[in-house]
């Protein structure tokens, strides 16, 4: 599997508290480019905080009264019950989240409280690049996931969709989620090795620590997760923006060698490297290329 990794945030980054404006940069770099990285949130505290300066939350069946969702080593019980994978330890292949209700929410933001003691990395495929390269290399592709009714997510109240969904101004956007509760049309399922094959060239991997997490479209975006051993505790909050942004990503070849967004300090650090040692962390002062980008969550 390609993936890639994602460079450094500063040792310091000032506190989303002092930070004027951040809410604002955070909407601009989700409409231009579909996500945002965010570090120093410690706390279930700090990250309510946060999601309500970006977000409208909505509640999802399994979350808390908060209405963000606990995430951490579920044991057993998250294997046995299909839709529960995401909630526990488990691998978790990309996805879109709540793809088995009409409306998906169109933000999720996941952050980090305690890191786990091994894996749980995190993979995010841009649909814009992943749509990208379907339709240059397999359009035939495209146009089978883009036909109505072609999918089915969920259980008997589930939702029929597609993977590909075309919105006026030429614009498109991705659901998908790959469990026991997806089924596709005999016209899709001969192509999903093609889709697969191109989510996991695509992928970008991130290591979180503590305070780190990630916010994307929720239409644009798929995040899978690589299992996990310890006592590793993540908070994910779904919403819907509260300044609008337009549905999906705007069909055009993306460049793919790089992408840039930003840190709750406001400042802008490219998508590439892990988190990882103080070591690397003057790279990320590096001047590189800014272009424009390139499942197991409960129904």
């Amino acid at each position: 599997m390609t993936t890639r990794s994602l460079t450094p945030f500063d040792a310091h980054v000032a506190p989303l508290s002092s930070t004027p404006g951040i809410a604002r940069t955070v909407m601009v770099r989700l409409r231009e480019r579909g996500i945002a990285l965010v570090e120093g949130l410690e706390s279930r505290g700090e990250v309510l905080a946060f999601t309500r300066q970006v977000m409208t939350l909505v509640p999802h069946p399994d979350s808390d009264p908060d209405a963000l969702t606990t995430i951490h080593d579920r044991g057993a019980a998250a294997f046995r019950q299909p839709g529960l994978a995401g909630l526990g330890s488990g691998e978790l292949l990309a996805h879109t989240e709540r793809s088995s209700i009409p409306r998906p929410p169109r933000l999720m933001l996941l952050v980090c409280l305690r890191a786990a003691n091994s894996g749980g990395d995190v993979l995010l495929t841009d649909g814009r690049a992943l749509h990208a390269s379907l339709l240059e290399h397999a359009p035939h592709v495209v146009e089978m996931m883009a036909l109505p009714g072609t999918a089915f997510y969920g259980d008997g109240g589930g939702h029929h969709s597609q993977i590909f969904t075309r919105h006026a101004g030429n614009r498109i956007s991705i659901r998908l989620r790959q469990d026991a509760l997806a089924s596709f049309s005999p016209l899709v399922t001969p192509y999903l090795p093609n889709l697969r094959t191109a989510i996991e060239a695509l992928q970008q991997r991130i290591t979180l620590r503590a305070g780190q997490g990630y916010l994307i479209d929720n239409s644009r975006w798929l995040h899978a997760r690589t299992c996990f051993y310890g006592d590793r505790v993540c908070v994910r909050a779904l919403g819907n923006p509260r300044t609008p942004i337009p549905p999906g990503f705007s069909v055009a070849r993306p460049l793919t060698d790089g992408l840039s967004v930003p840190t709750t300090s406001g400042r802008t650090v490219p998508l590439g490297h892990s988190f990882d040692s103080a070591a690397s962390r003057a790279e990320s002062s590096a001047a590189l290329p800014d272009p424009e980008a390139t499942g197991g969550a409960r129904p």
